[in-house]
């Protein structure tokens, strides 16, 4: 089972800048899709970003050109630089994990989440 743990949330004003991190285990996290997802009270967890395991991203349009994720394979770490922060980007992030197990299964796993809060 893949383990995710994240950090790097906090209070910042708007147009500051938060860089969340996510460390993951296995010895395949190189194969693994990683994103982060957010969620404020009462509404559906939404998809922020997304890396493949070929560096492929995908972006909501809430945070295009805003916001980038990475990863480091050799470290089992997954980020999300968010920058030009935003009220609306308020939410606890999570870090979310996508792998492949026998005969093709796919499963799903996911942080604990971290509080991101912007406001003045």
């Amino acid at each position: 089972q893949v383990q995710l743990v994240e950090s790097g949330g906090g209070l910042v004003q708007p147009g500051r800048s938060l860089r969340l991190s996510c460390a993951a285990s296995g010895s395949i996290f190189s194969t693994y899709t990683m994103g982060w997802y957010r969620q404020t009270p009462g509404k559906p967890r939404e998809l922020v970003a997304v890396v493949t395991s070929g560096d492929t991203t995908t972006y909501a349009d809430s945070v295009k050109g805003r916001f980038t994720i990475s990863r480091d394979n050799g470290l089992n770490m997954v980020y999300l630089q968010m920058n030009n922060l935003k009220p609306e980007d308020t939410a606890r992030y999570y870090c979310k994990a996508v792998t492949v197990g026998a005969k093709g299964a796919l499963y799903e796993y996911w942080g604990q989440g971290t509080q991101v809060t912007i406001s003045s």
